[in-house]
């Protein structure tokens, strides 16, 4: 079976290990960090216009893949929502002993609540394990877009990228 974006709409192993926007396992260890998993050449850049840190830069092609700088990365979050392409998420390897926490756009309705018990994802859309939701963001920048954070299990922070969507009540 073909693995890839271009046959399944879901970013191989390969993919992700060629890409450009994932930063090295030591940004990682620091702290919240964007994970930027856009793996095709096509023409956007607003992640490198929402980043004030220059922590993101696309270069003199506006195909050219986004390359993350860890170093000026503070996993402040703008970018996340700016990516039409739902693209990129923030990682916090650091947030207790045990869990990590994912934050990542999130389009549909009904929104969680801080506090409750989401099924935490993969990129198939796929159940990983449970996640409590730690934030719930809203801002006039996001354009109608909410980033969620989730914490999950440590090991798992590599794999969850998302939640399933809420049944509406």
């Amino acid at each position: 079976m073909k693995e890839g974006v271009m046959y399944t709409g879901i970013p191989s192993r390969e993919e992700l290990a060629a890409c450009p926007g994932v930063p090295s396992k030591e940004r990682m260890a620091e702290g919240r960090v964007a994970v930027i998993e856009c793996v095709q050449e096509i023409p956007c850049n607003p992640c490198e216009s929402s980043c004030r840190f220059g922590a993101i830069t696309i270069g003199e092609q506006i195909t050219d893949l986004p390359t993350l700088h860890g170093e000026k990365c503070t996993g402040c979050g703008m970018c996340v929502a700016s990516c039409p392409g739902l693209a990129i998420t923030i990682v916090d390897k650091t947030y207790s002993d045990t869990e990590a926490v994912i934050e990542f756009p999130f389009e549909y309705l009904p929104l969680p609540q801080k506090g409750d018990i989401v099924d935490a994802v993969n990129r198939a859309g796929e159940t990983v394990c449970r996640g409590t939701v730690t934030s719930v963001k809203k801002l006039p920048a996001f354009a109608g877009t909410a980033v969620i954070g989730i914490a999950v299990p440590k090991e798992f922070a590599d794999e969850v990228r998302s939640m399933k969507r809420l049944k509406r009540a």
